[in-house]
């Protein structure tokens, strides 16, 4: 009977283990589709468009490969949300200088799809078998990097804040 328990341990850390490995390599795939495919949803270059880590410092031009992704530098792979950066740089009008744009996406097997977060945005359910079927991601990362800045501007605009009570700088 003690044998049975520690062999069905065995099988439950193994199947842990397989079920961890998938979600990485699914999670990957999934990060490496939206960043092939986002640039022809919005209409840019290819090149103005990477994947970079989730958080920190970042260069958009500098390819991470693996160290984009949350699971980077662990000794150990765990079963959890794989999260990445999706980067867009966008050219000014003005002069030479360039906007880097960088938004969080958080991906994870979950039955027979993928639950995707993309920023702030409501939760996406995404097929395993994803090919052809991501726009809802697109536009999700597309109105993340929109919402930066048209709530921003919403804000300095609000009508609400012309009357009132307020202080003055003393």
């Amino acid at each position: 009977m003690a044998g049975e328990r520690f062999e069905e341990l065995k099988r439950a850390i193994s199947a842990y283990g397989e079920a961890a490995f998938q979600n990485l390599l699914r999670s990957r795939a999934l990060g490496e589709a939206i960043v092939k495919g986002f640039p022809s949803y919005i209409g840019c270059d290819e090149k103005c468009v990477s994947v970079v880590p989730p958080e920190g410092p970042f260069d958009p031009n500098k390819d991470y490969g693996d160290e984009a992704y949350s699971y980077h530098g662990r000794p150990v792979i765990v079963l959890e949300p794989v999260r990445f950066g999706v980067s867009v740089v966008v050219g000014n009008a003005e002069d030479s200088g360039s906007l880097w744009l960088r938004t969080a996406v958080s991906a994870e097997v979950a039955g027979d799809s993928f639950e995707v977060f993309v920023g702030s945005q409501p939760m996406l359910r995404t097929p395993l078998e994803f090919e052809g079927k991501l726009e809802p991601v697109f536009e999700a990362v597309y109105q993340e990097f929109l919402d930066t800045f048209q709530l921003e501007v919403m804000e300095v605009n609000d009508s609400r804040f012309t009357d009132g009570i307020g202080f003055l700088p003393g």
